[in-house]
């Protein structure tokens, strides 16, 4: 079974069009025997209807002479003291054509019979009509009865001959295939469409919408699409909103709480500061990360390797690359990715090496530290917003838990994935993956 919609239809298509073909044919084939058979019946009722007169005029003696005479090479005539039908058959035909026989003839004793011989072989399937009717006869003389048996036409025939069907047949195939595979991309251009939109929004394409047009369940499963798409951005939109006001609000108050808590000069006052410092760096994540998801930013080809060159070395890290790679996409979105990812390994690695290469139509980014790694149960969870890799890191140390989800947003919204595994040796591997020809990126 094809796997597209349009390979299931042609097949269809296909299967539908021989049978269509074959079952015409069957159809006139028995419509022309059912005439043919009919005719057969018709004449020799037209001829027993003529000729028993004609009989009856004539003295006895010399009819069955005239029955010799009009006896053919496909009909037996004769006048014979006996019936050629002892018993009348009860099919329907042979009894339609005896009661038909019957009252023609002004209800004289009529026995008839439709079938087919017993000895024709096989290739000659003919049909014969037999009849035998008593003749009237002076008062006297014995009985006499008219026997005929007529045999039909040799089968005609096919009607189309073998070559000339199979080319009719490819023909119509050819032409209704054209016709309907034409039909099958118009009616699937649309699906096309609603997958790779669809395929966009997984990535966090929010701008991807379908266009309206097409059988109006196209347009409904579109405008569906469509809407939801709409609903999902707002909603972003006004959580975002909701988080940079959150985050912005807060740092009023703890300013002022820090000032107070400078102005006490205690010993308890040292602790309430770094919680207080603790905060306003969280305050700050938050303003960050809402910023980063709003930030609008032009797409265009960016060189891979010097954009990392640039990060690595802004942050004394290592960049290894075998080739150049071309990617598409925000510059400054994808150099904070990879400048959060590069900080993060220098913070609790110690170090960060990065290495870029490019697998077929993907660019590969790794990052990797030998810091001790995060847990292998946590590894799934740190993309989530203030989750931290490890619960004793601290302001202290930098990190409020967004720059991992900051990260992973940048990277699928270029279309791209970035996942994290424990070296073997110890250490954090991060690995972005890219694609090299131009995707739709979330805007």
């Amino acid at each position: 079974m094809p796997d597209g919609i349009a390979g299931r239809f042609a097949l269809l298509l296909i299967i539908s069009l021989i049978c269509a073909n074959f079952l015409a044919l069957a159809v006139l084939s028995y419509e022309r025997n059912r005439l043919e058979r009919a005719t057969l019946v018709a004449r020799e009722e037209e001829r027993i209807v003529s000729l028993v007169p004609a009989l009856e005029a004539a003295s006895p003696s010399i009819r069955p002479r005239m029955a010799e005479l009009t006896s053919t090479r496909s009909s037996a005539v004769t006048v014979e003291r006996a019936p050629l039908i002892m018993v009348q058959s009860d099919a329907p035909r042979s009894r339609a054509l005896a009661d038909a026989l019957t009252e023609t003839l002004g209800g004289r004793d009529v026995k008839a019979a439709i079938h087919r011989r017993p000895d024709d072989d096989r290739s000659d399937r003919r049909e014969s009509v037999a009849a035998s009717i008593l003749l009237e006869t002076p008062g006297g003389e014995p009985k006499q009865w008219l026997n005929i048996q007529s045999k039909g036409p040799r089968p005609l025939p096919p009607l189309i001959e073998e070559g000339a069907f199979l080319l009719i047949l490819g023909a119509s195939l050819t032409a209704v295939l054209g016709v309907g595979l034409v039909f099958v991309r118009r009616l699937t251009q649309p699906l096309t469409a609603l997958a790779k939109a669809a395929r966009a929004a997984g990535q966090g394409d929010r701008a991807a919408r379908v266009s309206t047009e097409g059988p109006r369940e196209m347009r409904d499963a579109a405008t569906a699409f469509n809407d939801m798409q709409a609903r999902i951005a707002q909603f972003e939109a006004e959580r975002m909103r909701t988080l940079a006001a959150v985050g912005h609000d807060l740092r009023t108050p703890l300013t002022s709480l820090r000032i107070r808590a400078e102005m006490l000069g205690t010993d308890e006052s040292a602790s309430m500061i770094r919680t207080l410092e603790e905060m306003t760096v969280m305050a700050d994540g938050l303003v960050a990360y809402a910023r980063g998801a709003r930030e609008n930013e032009d797409v265009t080809y960016i060189d891979l390797v010097t954009l990392l060159e640039q990060a690595s070395g802004d942050r004394q890290g290592w960049f290894e690359a075998t080739e150049a790679i071309e990617v598409s996409g925000r510059p400054v979105a994808l150099g904070r990715a990879f400048g959060n990812l590069i900080d993060n390994a220098i913070r609790y690695g110690g170090s960060a090496k990065v290495t870029a290469e490019r697998i077929g139509e993907t660019a590969l980014v790794t990052i990797e530290d030998n810091g001790p790694g995060i847990p292998d149960e946590k590894l799934s969870k740190v993309f989530e917003p203030f989750v931290r890799g490890d619960d004793s890191r601290s302001a202290d140390t930098g990190g409020v838990g967004l720059g991992l989800a900051i990260s992973r947003d940048i990277v699928v919204a270029h279309g791209g994935t970035l996942t994290l595994s424990n070296r073997p040796g110890g250490g954090l591997r991060a690995a972005v993956r890219l694609p090299v020809t131009t995707v739709a990126v979330a805007g």
